[in-house]
């Protein structure tokens, strides 16, 4: 059976991180995986939209909901 231990940890000088785990048994292999805030703030969905050709279809949610208010009325005929 897979365990998996969740630990915080501050790095040290030279980028050392250093785990300490009583469970652990010496040369057990064990998958370490570091995540870190890079300190970059990401794009948000509507920077990366607004980004994009201005020939996008549809301008507001009202324009969506209106093409598919006339698609669903197509399929009854």
């Amino acid at each position: 059976m897979q365990k998996v231990i969740h630990q915080k940890a501050t790095a040290l000088p030279g980028g050392k991180v250093e785990i300490v785990c009583p469970e652990l048994k010496a040369g057990q292999t064990v998958d370490v995986v570091v995540r870190y805030e890079s300190g970059k703030r990401g794009r948000s969905i509507m920077e990366i939209l607004n980004s994009g050709p201005e020939h996008r279809l549809f301008q507001t949610a009202e324009e969506v909901r209106a093409y598919l208010a006339r698609e669903k009325a197509s399929w009854d005929r």
